[in-house]
């Protein structure tokens, strides 16, 4: 299964983002979202940020990702 996980921009750099997942930084592509700034929230997939989220939407997919981990799912 592939799975799309939130991150947070923490520094951009042209077509690249250093994002903050879970405490790790990891180096992204943002050409696919090139308004994205420090501070926002994206979906990363395979090393790019497809989509930035909305705080609604960011409260939605921890929502569901939260319900995943406690049917044991896992992440």
């Amino acid at each position: 299964m592939c799975l799309a996980v939130p991150a947070q921009v923490k520094s951009c750099d042209g077509n690249n983002a250093v994002v903050d997942l879970h405490g790790n930084r990891v180096r992204v592509s943002t050409v696919l979202v090139p308004e994205v700034k420090e501070g926002d929230w994206v979906l990363v997939h395979a090393g790019f940020a497809i989509q930035q989220l909305s705080a609604e939407d960011l409260k939605e997919t921890w929502a569901v990702l939260d319900d995943l981990e406690k049917k044991g799912g896992g992440l």
